[in-house]
């Protein structure tokens, strides 16, 4: 973040929200604090805006860095992100300050706890699971609290607030650019790896080393039902890596359709492709289709149904299953291409003139076939006919724009 210092008559207002002079040492502005916060507590009734100020003006003018940077530029530095004036809760700050609820018993507003992140997964099923249902195990490593010390880190239970970061968990380094110019940028500290608090080496838990959390292996078992749809997820809550004062994430489980060979599925329904001969499609047919739970369906027409190239056939309740529902399914459609023979002979051709729909009675007479010029026609890929066309054309333009082009350098050179 970058910024001009402001102006000096706003390096005041935290000390005079305290009661204390400029000069005031660490021990003077903990006093000065200690007073005011427990008399603004909005729990003892205190003002909620005024307690909010106090622990803004306590949190910058308690970390040595905030404290030099409010006194040189003022509380806008602070504001545009140069140390993060007024960036943490109050009843946090207050929290930390006195190590628990001075007034004894529960607070009635309670400790609010950040929610850890959630873990992600890709779970990849095939069109069968999600058809019939499945169970998957799965084993997965994640951090959970420290038994022996319960997430404490030491053998007695004390830590010390980290001297680094004064137990922000967080550091600020300042840059000075130029002329009214600073650079400064947030880090976790690395003192204390961002937690705000130091262990002695010889009082830390043998078994988790002072991390508070030790790694466990798990075995979770995913239920995929019938007609889960891909993308969707499945949560286990609660069950993602624990860490002190932290409401433990969620292991969320996102499932991944992988491509069938056969069948396709759009919403409840599924398609399949099946390719008749020219034979079948006329005279009709009948084929055993295995299904996705391996039945086997028999697909027949009707005496003297004709099929036609790209149709469509539907067969009701043989889709997907509907999921929560899954006695009731969708639609199964087949669609129907055609293979048609390269080509016939004469006697073909005859005896198919004997049994198919005669032709258009409309023949030509030879005068008018006379007045007829002959063609040839000929096979053709057309899709490599227009791209062949395509570039041509390109190509073309190209040779045009560069004749242009020349055209008006020689002009300019005239000129």
């Amino acid at each position: 973040m970058f910024g001009r210092g402001p102006k000096k008559s706003d390096n005041t207002r935290y000390y005079e929200i305290l009661g204390v002079p400029k000069t005031a040492s660490q021990d003077d502005l903990k006093r000065a604090y200690r007073k005011a916060a427990i008399k603004n507590h909005p729990d003892k009734g205190g003002d909620p805006e005024k307690f909010k100020e106090l622990a803004q003006a306590y949190e910058v003018l308690s970390d040595p860095e905030k404290r030099d940077i409010y006194d040189q530029y003022g509380e806008d530095a602070l504001k545009e992100g140069m140390g993060g004036g007024g960036g943490h809760d109050p009843f946090d700050i207050f929290q930390s300050f006195f190590g628990g609820n001075p007034f004894g018993g529960g607070s009635s507003r309670g400790r609010r706890q950040k929610k850890g992140e959630d873990v992600i997964h890709p779970l990849k099923v095939s069109l069968e699971d999600l058809y019939s249902g499945t169970s998957k195990k799965l084993s997965l490593s994640r951090n959970v609290i420290c038994s022996k010390c319960k997430g404490k880190g030491s053998k007695s239970g004390a830590s010390m607030t980290c001297a680094g970061c004064q137990g922000s968990g967080m550091k600020v380094s300042i840059r000075q650019l130029g002329p009214g110019m600073i650079q400064q940028m947030q880090h976790p500290c690395n003192e204390c790896k961002g937690t705000g608090e130091t262990i002695n080496e010889k009082d830390r838990c043998p078994q988790c080393k002072g991390e508070k959390v030790v790694q466990e292996k798990k075995v979770l078992e995913v239920h995929v039902e019938k007609g889960m749809q891909n993308g969707q997820r499945i949560t286990f809550p609660g069950e993602a890596d624990e860490a002190p004062d932290c409401i433990t994430g969620d292991i969320v489980f996102v499932l991944q359709q992988k491509e069938h060979p056969k069948f396709k599925r759009k919403g409840d329904d599924l398609f399949v492709e099946h390719t008749l001969t020219l034979t079948e499609a006329l005279c009709g047919f009948q084929v055993v289709l295995t299904h996705l739970d391996d039945r086997q369906l028999l697909i027949k027409t009707n005496p003297g149904e004709v099929i036609k190239p790209d149709q469509f056939k539907g067969i009701n309740d043989e889709g997907m299953p509907i999921y929560q529902r899954p006695f009731m399914r969708g639609k199964l459609y087949i669609h129907f291409t055609v293979d048609f023979p390269d080509s016939l002979s004469l006697e073909q051709c005859k005896a198919l003139e004997g049994t198919l729909p005669s032709k258009p009675s409309a023949q030509l007479t030879e005068m008018e076939l006379d007045e007829c010029e002959e063609t040839t026609l000929h096979d053709v890929n057309i899709e490599e006919e227009m791209r062949r066309k395509q570039q041509a054309a390109q190509e073309a333009y190209d040779e045009d724009e560069e004749a242009h082009g020349g055209a008006q350098r020689v002009q300019c050179a005239q000129q």
